[in-house]
């Protein structure tokens, strides 16, 4: 099994790119980027150079990606978010050679038209609601509005809000999956973060909106 190009994406060479991943209409890969398995990259991406990405990531249409950006596996990026890899730009003064690392980590949502500003880590199942922009790090499953960006609560790796009793514990109303919060950190103890999910929680099968009223 190889991966798929339409017959108009650009491939360029080298690259390192998965079984199963999808590239489609005028997306373009660049060379030395390393892709996983099982990606899809929508119309009008851009993958640059030296990039990793990890495996089942999905990049939604018009989504750029540029060096110096390293991103884990099951991570969504919707429409047209934003990502950057310099603070302070000026078309005068050349900063090839300075390119900021933003680490964006396992199952991370990045909502469409949403800003990340280079330089920072997103945790582990954190959650980028539509048009926020983040200048700082996010903490794993940590629910991130607004213009600046703030910490609105926490969200399951199933992408419900987390509602956590005096003892620190919530349970996901999808997954039935256990959380503990502690000292501002939220982990999950029903399953390791770096396990994929059980085959039959793997496909949703009820609507957000059933759970809205628990939110």
């Amino acid at each position: 099994m190889a991966f798929f190009a339409h017959p108009t994406a650009i491939i360029d060479s080298p690259v390192s790119i998965g079984d199963g991943t999808k590239v489609w209409h005028f997306a373009h890969i660049c060379p030395g980027a390393s892709i996983g398995t099982n990606c899809i990259f929508g119309q009008n991406t851009m993958v640059a150079n030296d990039v990793v990405i990890g495996s089942n990531v999905k990049v939604q249409n018009n989504v750029a990606i540029y060096t110096g950006t390293t991103i884990e596996d099951d991570v969504f990026l919707g429409p047209s978010c934003v990502l950057t890899n310099v603070t302070n730009p000026r078309s005068q003064v050349k900063r090839h050679s300075l390119y900021e690392h933003t680490l964006i980590r396992r199952g991370t949502t990045i909502g469409a038209n949403a800003t990340i500003v280079c330089g920072i880590t997103l945790g582990r199942y954190s959650f980028i609601a539509a048009g926020a922009v983040v200048a700082r790090d996010v903490p794993d499953y940590g629910f991130i509005i607004g213009v600046p960006g703030r910490l609105k609560g926490w969200m399951s790796r199933h992408g419900h809000l987390l509602q956590f009793n005096a003892d620190g514990l919530a349970t996901c109303p999808e997954s039935n999956f256990s959380y503990r919060l502690e000292n501002n950190t939220v982990r999950c103890l029903s399953l390791d973060e770096d396990l994929p999910l059980p085959d039959h929680l793997a496909t949703g099968t009820t609507s957000y909106d059933s759970f809205k009223s628990l939110s």
